[in-house]
């Protein structure tokens, strides 16, 4: 089993990755794999709604790297999508690659749903906004018919310049368990899994 990570933060290994860590930390005593893309340095196209992606099971444009994350995405059994806050939701990066995942999913039905994939939302967050975040990359897991973790509170941690959300020790505390949720939702939907395929 593998989890995949992508990090729309504008600052690489900065809070936000701190985040997706903290939860990798506890997916990896579960024995599960896990891999994390950072878009720091990068720019991501928004979509330019051509549908030309129908059929292709990926977006035609190459001038950047979502077709890359996109692939990587399909293969992973979990997906966790972190975002710092800016302007009270997600990153512009996050923003443009969800709209054209979304489409590419849209447009190629089963993709992203055909495994039952696992999905869990987290937010860096100064003050306001992370909530509105936290909805934004959870819709898309469940327009895409994934199932979404949960943990004890919101899956937002306070901090705003780096390392400053080591200092939230409840919000860290939030991340393990979310790990820990994430984890077991895994094992137990690839248990059925394996039982089905028995059948």
């Amino acid at each position: 089993m593998k989890v995949l990570a992508i990090n729309g933060s504008a600052r690489k290994d900065s809070n936000t990755s701190i985040l997706i860590n903290t939860i990798f930390e506890e997916l990896n005593k579960a024995g599960i794999e896990t891999e994390m893309i950072q878009f720091s340095g990068n720019v991501i196209e928004p979509c330019k709604a051509c549908w030309a992606c129908g059929g292709q099971k990926n977006c035609v444009h190459r001038k950047d790297m979502f077709r890359e994350v996109f692939d990587k995405m399909m293969e992973a059994d979990g997906i966790i999508l972190g975002s710092p806050v800016y302007c009270a939701n997600i990153s512009a990066n996050m923003q443009a690659f969800l709209e054209r995942a979304a489409v590419v999913g849209d447009m190629n039905r089963g993709l992203l749903n055909n495994k039952h994939k696992v999905g869990a939302s987290v937010a860096a967050v100064r003050r306001g906004g992370a909530l509105q975040a936290i909805d934004a990359m959870n819709h898309f897991f469940l327009n895409q018919e994934m199932i979404v973790v949960g943990s004890t509170y919101w899956n937002m941690v306070y901090g705003q310049m780096p390392g400053d959300v080591l200092k939230d020790e409840e919000g860290l505390a939030n991340m393990r368990n979310l790990g820990e949720n994430m984890a077991y939702l895994l094992k137990a939907l690839n248990s059925q899994k394996r039982l089905e395929d028995t059948k």
